[in-house]
């Protein structure tokens, strides 16, 4: 059973956990139908205050994050300490550059040259990065809505289900369902409220421990992106800061006019 009432017209799922269920889980369906059930949450979510969200249907969250410990984060004092660490880290890796690694002449045609990367274009920390504009006439939904349609659905991903949460914000979803990841959850939903607040961002989904956020207003230049590009790299994000590891410019360039930010880790 669950504690909120749900809406009509949803297919067979469950509540989770057992007891004192946080969520609610379709079973695993088609994507097509899924699609059609995930717009009609959305679309009815302020009214019932369960916000949709792509996931797996057999994924386990242990118990929820105290909402007032994202409440107190100091972000900007947070993500300026990290900032600090981050350029102590590369000054001193510089100063005692590591040797290139080894590659095997019988490999070496098929291995690109590692590329150096010169990290973020800061030697102070720049604050947050101002809000961008949103075009005329888009919805941050509508947003959330599209890049589902036109990203994740086109790629595909097996196990895919849908989740209704119970959260007064999209930002809060990770905390409320007690999302495993090696992130600082507390400080990630303070950054996810904050750029729903500057980007239109949206979590649109969490498989496993990669996190997806449609942007309904991206930064449209190289400038913008590379100051978006620097809290990206503060949420210590795996696939940022470690794997592959893309160079910080690139990096940046890629988020102009992105839809869909991924975020995971390991």
């Amino acid at each position: 059973m669950t504690t909120f009432p749900l809406p009509e017209g949803l297919p067979s799922g469950r509540g989770v956990p057992a007891g004192s269920p946080v969520m609610w889980y379709a079973d695993k369906m088609p994507y097509a139908p899924l699609l059609d059930v995930w717009t009609r949450a959305q679309r009815q979510q302020d009214a019932t205050g369960l916000r949709p969200i792509l996931c797996y249907a057999d994924d386990d969250h242990p118990d929820s994050l105290d909402l007032a410990e994202t409440a107190a984060v100091d972000l900007e004092a947070e993500l300026e300490r990290g900032w600090l660490e981050d350029r102590r880290r590369r000054l001193a890796r510089r100063a005692e550059p590591s040797a290139p690694p080894e590659i095997p002449e019988d490999l070496a045609e098929f291995i690109e040259p590692w590329e150096d990367d010169p990290g973020p274009p800061f030697d102070r920390w720049p604050g947050l990065a101002p809000a961008t504009l949103p075009a005329s006439g888009v919805d941050p939904d509508e947003a959330a809505r599209a890049a589902i349609f036109a990203h994740l659905m086109h790629e595909g991903e097996p196990g895919i289900s849908l989740g209704l949460v119970k959260a007064a914000r999209s930002a809060d979803i990770p905390a409320v369902i007690g999302w495993r990841a090696e992130a600082h959850l507390s400080l990630l939903c303070a950054l996810l409220r904050s750029w729903e607040d500057r980007f239109g961002a949206r979590v649109v989904a969490a498989f496993g421990s990669t996190l997806y956020v449609s942007v309904a207003s991206p930064p449209r230049d190289e400038r913008q992106a590379a100051h978006v590009a620097l809290e990206h790299l503060l949420t210590t994000a795996d696939n940022i800061v470690d794997d592959p590891p893309t160079p910080f410019p690139r990096y940046a360039a890629s988020l102009v006019d992105a839809p869909l930010w991924r975020f995971w880790w390991d």
